[in-house]
């Protein structure tokens, strides 16, 4: 469908690296137009002797304007609590800032007292615990195993450019001994895991005991941040999403019934039961259970 060169059309080179094919194609149904250009890859380094294809489509989504602009939810590092100097440090710095909106009067907008509730909070969590670092997916995947591929994308490099029968051995040899590599690099990972969970079963740390099963469980899901509107349209902007969600909810939930004249009403006396003390509030919270609320 494209015009292109002969070397970014075949898509498998036999083992003699002489023999090209073009194996592999892109099949599409419907919406052909949106397909811009279909082409191999020869020097992407993929060790194998597939070439990769790419296609470069043309898809429209109705994303706001705000598309641009990031949701900024953060996530606080709340696991160095459990030291207790972190603590007492953290239990210190928001009593001060909690300090200074007692003053407050009681004719003030609830909502600005909160927007200073929230800030003085989050001002607190930053200074005292940092932000909560990101899980990696393959967090034994390092700076040293990228140097291997760049070796090895090196050699396939001086391959394409000469083919001779010593750039193929030489390739050969450094796509074997990477393979070698990362295979032992991912067992040994695998093995510390196991290990760190046999120490969270030993210790009764049953928490990151289940957390670190179910990682290894189901292993590497992608996430896909996209909603759809009522006419089909999609949006992949956070804050859109959020509308979204927002808008349903308000209108499965806010539904009015009408009225039944069968239905008779009931009226009950409340019982009248005092406010809890703050010593029976600090006994509760102390009865719950970790991290439940």
């Amino acid at each position: 469908m494209f015009p292109h060169r002969n070397i970014h059309k075949y898509t498998w080179t036999s083992p003699d690296k002489k023999t090209h094919n073009q194996n592999d194609h892109i099949l599409i149904d419907r919406w052909h137009s949106s397909v811009l250009d279909v082409r191999s890859f020869r020097g992407a380094d993929c060790d194998t002797d597939q070439n990769l294809m790419v296609a470069k489509v043309r898809v429209r989504l109705a994303v706001s304007k705000q598309a641009a602009q990031r949701f900024d939810g953060e996530r606080f590092s709340l696991r160095k609590l459990n030291d207790l100097e972190v603590r007492k440090q953290y239990q210190i710095e928001i009593t001060k800032r909690f300090a200074t909106l007692e003053n407050l009067s009681d004719d003030e907008d609830i909502n600005i007292a909160w927007e200073n509730i929230k800030e003085n909070i989050k001002t607190s969590d930053k200074e005292s615990l940092g932000l909560h670092e990101l899980k990696q997916h393959k967090p034994w995947f390092d700076e040293e195993r990228i140097g291997i591929l760049d070796q090895r994308k090196q050699a396939k490099m001086q391959w394409i450019q000469d083919p001779s029968q010593s750039n193929v051995d030489n390739l050969n040899n450094v796509r074997r001994d990477a393979s070698r590599h990362f295979r032992n690099k991912k067992k040994a990972y695998l093995k510390a895991k196991i290990e760190e969970l046999e120490t969270n079963s030993k210790i009764k740390n049953i928490r990151d005991l289940y957390r670190g099963i179910k990682d290894l469980k189901k292993g590497y899901q992608p996430r896909t941040n996209i909603a759809k509107y009522d006419k089909g349209d999609l949006v992949a902007d956070p804050r859109s999403i959020l509308a979204r969600w927002r808008n349903y909810f308000s209108r499965l939930l806010n539904v009015h019934g009408f009225n039944d004249a069968r239905q008779t009403e009931i009226h009950t006396a409340e019982q009248l039961v005092p406010e809890p003390s703050a010593t029976e509030v600090e006994l509760f919270i102390e009865n719950l259970k970790s991290h439940k609320s």
